[in-house]
């Protein structure tokens, strides 16, 4: 059995001193934002610095919702952000297990190939999708107008490629694809054919596996596909500012980023209030998803 000297021992001893130090330096530089976030929300007098606040008041959240289109920028926001994530996972996970489960020559090349929509940088594919999209929004207007008539602007509200929920929604989960299918494809890699077989030999169909094998396996990989697209959904500011002209379907990012720009001066309160709001879906996805990230594959397969 190895001894271990005072003198290592004291030396260990400041060394995790000095890690915890930092860490600790480390965590209070990055929650002070935050911090001052959450303050100047609850502030009726809020600056632009950091102080405590003098009267504690819920008014800026109120104002977000009653005064601001606070309420239809999140409504908004979370529809096209869960619709993309949804179609993400949908996709991904079926995917990633034809991906896992197919042997052919073109697999590898096809899998690097979808990763150059997530290499090309944004704003050089703005141009080339806008106009693509702008031509099926005119051939999609085209075709609704003799069927709906004065209705196909409302339609085209939900279904519009430009000015829609739907080009937003596809280009949003388009963009996030790539990655999420790498994602699943490598779980799917990770996870043993016995309990396909096994369901396989007691007569289960194409259906039941699925539902019963291969979905309650793959939650914890569509789990972390399934932030990642809404993360990255949820924090795109750019594809939203270029697609969504009219005010009553933009986000709460340009909801900020018009609270940010007034023209006489910065309101602290209302745009601090914003940015918390901002900010609880992203926390609540994180831990919904934990639950699953955490999962094991203990216990083998019921049914």
């Amino acid at each position: 059995m190895a001894v271990v000297s005072p003198s290592e021992t004291a030396n260990k001893g400041r060394s995790d001193l000095i890690a915890y130090a930092t860490l600790s330096l480390i965590s209070i530089f990055c929650a002070v934002p935050f911090f001052w976030v959450l303050l100047a929300s609850l502030d009726g007098n809020a600056q632009l610095f950091l102080h405590w606040p003098e009267q504690w008041t819920f008014a800026n959240y109120i104002r977000v919702f009653t005064k601001e289109d606070g309420a239809k920028w999140l409504f908004n926001s979370l529809f096209v952000v869960a619709s993309a994530t949804l179609l993400v996972m949908v996709l991904s996970g079926l995917g990633g297990y034809a991906l896992s489960r197919t042997r052919a020559w073109w697999k590898l090349p096809f899998l690097y190939a979808i990763l150059l929509i997530r290499v090309l940088p944004p704003p050089a594919l703005v141009v080339p999708l806008y106009k693509f999209l702008l031509t099926l929004n005119n051939a999609e207007a085209v075709v609704l107008r003799p069927i709906f008539g004065s209705y196909t602007r409302d339609i085209m509200r939900w279904t519009g490629f430009i000015d829609g929920y739907l080009g937003l929604i596809l280009v949003l989960a388009t963009m996030q694809l790539p990655l999420a299918l790498w994602i699943m494809k490598t779980f799917f890699d990770g996870l043993p054919r016995d309990y396909e077989e096994a369901a396989l030999m007691d007569g289960a169909t194409l259906i039941q596996r699925i539902r019963r094998v291969l979905i309650p396996l793959a939650l914890p990989g569509l789990a972390a596909a399934g932030l990642f697209a809404f993360m990255s959904a949820w924090g795109d500011f750019l594809l939203p500012l270029i697609l969504l002209s009219s005010p009553e379907l933009q986000t709460l990012p340009l909801g900020l980023f018009r609270a940010f720009l007034r023209i006489n001066e910065i309101d602290y309160g209302l745009l601090t209030a914003l940015a918390f709001i901002y900010l609880l879906p992203a926390v609540v996805a994180f831990g919904f998803a934990r639950r699953f990230l955490v999962q094991t594959f203990s216990g083998g397969v019921k049914g």
